[in-house]
């Protein structure tokens, strides 16, 4: 089974406070920001993961391109990011694959519902990421931790000689 999210991107960034704040003083940096959130996401749950932003916010109408692996596409000119998302959905929508779509938009929530995707809102896609960072954090411990201990247990002291022998060579 494969999982997709489609993210309506400037929902997210309307969404949640940090890119908000972000899109106030800079709206690329909180482009950017949102991509490499997603990143981690994608690499974290295996999920593949597509960001739609609405092109009229953007010069290269109907551009995609990877970033950090995540697909980020723009509409092309007079359409919305919601139209993208309801077509991906249709284009994408197979037997062994679950569509999954962030956006708060409740006009968008009831199309895509009724196409057979599941709906996240921006709060719900916002807690998975949260606890997605923390997930990782920990990961990261534990690999810090596998890599400082040694095979055969030292003492404290026992492994502090041996650390100044290993740096005056």
């Amino acid at each position: 089974m494969r999982d997709i999210l489609l993210v309506d991107g400037y929902n997210m960034i309307g969404a949640w406070p940090e890119l908000r704040e972000l899109k106030d003083k800079d709206l690329g940096l909180a482009r950017d920001r949102l991509v490499e959130m997603m990143a981690e996401y994608q690499a974290y749950t295996g999920y593949q993961v597509k960001v739609i932003f609405d092109a009229h916010m953007v010069q290269g109408i109907g551009k995609s391109y990877k970033n950090h692996r995540i697909d980020v596409l723009y509409t092309r000119k007079n359409e919305t990011a919601d139209e993208r998302i309801e077509k991906l959905v249709l284009d994408l929508k197979r037997i062994d694959t679950t569509i999954h779509v962030a956006t708060s938009d409740m006009a968008e929530q009831s199309m895509i519902f009724g196409s057979g995707a599941l709906r996240k809102s921006a709060r719900e896609l916002l807690m998975e990421i949260e606890t997605t960072e923390k997930g990782i954090d920990k990961e990261v411990q534990n690999t810090q931790k596998k890599k400082n201990s040694t095979k055969i247990p030292l003492s404290k002291e026992v492994a502090e000689i041996f650390e100044k022998w290993r740096r005056q060579r």
